[in-house]
């Protein structure tokens, strides 16, 4: 693989991702909570929306190296580090070993095997990337993938001024992944007739029974969420802190309100998947605003043809 002792450093894989078992979502305890408290059928229903993520946490002794937070990156001689014009270099902020993710049981087409790094410039006020920003976006953040077998690839220093992120060593496992109540998927399905599921201001309540409030099913939701925090994962939905993420990043792509533009984000609210998706985390000194969260989506199309250079980004806080 494209990764050697220079950052695994005395680490063994422990696995492939063709060993790590398979995750039957209909046994997941999201699927779980909608057959207790939804109706037969609407649970039937939501059990077909769950997706496969890839969840990532800090490593512990003896199991496989998935990838890190922070640190040096690894980078090929011939690649410089990300800049923004006029801003300066942006921060490593995370890489993932393709080769130890169980792409084949993902439904995003992630590559097979390669480095994924992900760089993000942690600004402040006028100095940061903006919120929904195109021009913003692309020069503050950048996906930069680097496929096996590529030659001088070694760690390479953080810029002069630029302080590293602590390095965490991440495993990883696969989970489900719910939609929150602005995804477009859950608007689809549980909404009502003959409403626009990619519309912004679109939210849908899910449709639980005997039970008051709800509460069962959100204390189902938030233990399962508690039980995978921090929440950085590769694939799946997004976990959003306000607002769809999806619906966030479509603005990115096409922003304004002329008709061409709502058209083109209708699209986008469907193209789009989510790549990486990476929490504020205090061991890796991390904080993205108020306990935010990054996200980088790619268009599946675009995603498929390693066209790397076309993801989008949005990030959101509390």
């Amino acid at each position: 693989m494209l990764c050697g002792p220079t950052w695994r450093d005395g680490l063994s894989r422990g696995r492939t991702p063709e060993s790590i078992p398979r995750m039957e979502i209909s046994e997941s305890p999201l699927a779980e909570a909608g057959r207790r408290f939804f109706s037969a059928e609407n649970a039937k229903k939501w059990i077909e929306l769950l997706r496969p993520g890839f969840h990532l946490r800090e490593q512990n002794e003896g199991e496989p190296l998935v990838g890190y937070l922070g640190g040096e990156p690894l980078l090929p001689a011939d690649v410089e580090w990300p800049q923004w014009e006029g801003h300066g270099p942006l921060s490593f902020v995370a890489a993932v070993d393709c080769g130890e993710i169980p792409v084949q049981q993902l439904d995003i087409p992630v590559p097979a095997d390669g480095m994924l790094l992900f760089f993000y410039f942690n600004g402040i006020g006028a100095d940061a990337v903006q919120y929904l920003d195109p021009d913003s976006i692309k020069g503050g953040t950048r996906v930069v993938y680097v496929p096996e077998g590529t030659e001088n690839v070694g760690p390479r220093s953080v810029p002069e001024g630029l302080e590293a992120f602590p390095r965490i060593m991440l495993t990883g496992e696969l989970i489900a992944t719910a939609p929150d109540n602005e995804n477009a998927a859950l608007v689809a399905a549980f909404g009502e007739a003959g409403e626009d599921p990619t519309a912004d201001d679109d939210y849908t309540e899910y449709p639980t029974v005997g039970d008051a409030d709800g509460d069962g099913f959100y204390d189902a939701l938030t233990t399962f969420g508690r039980d995978h925090s921090p929440h950085h994962r590769v694939g799946g939905y997004a976990l959003p802190k306000a607002g769809s993420v999806t619906k966030e990043a479509a603005h990115a792509v096409a922003p304004g309100d002329d008709d061409a533009a709502k058209a083109q984000r209708r699209e986008l609210v469907n193209e789009l998947v989510m790549l990486m998706q990476v929490d504020s985390d205090g061991r890796a000194a991390m904080e993205w605003g108020d306990t935010g969260r990054l996200y980088w989506l790619i268009r599946r199309d675009d995603l498929a043809a390693r066209a790397f250079d076309k993801a989008t980004f949005t990030w959101q806080s509390e």
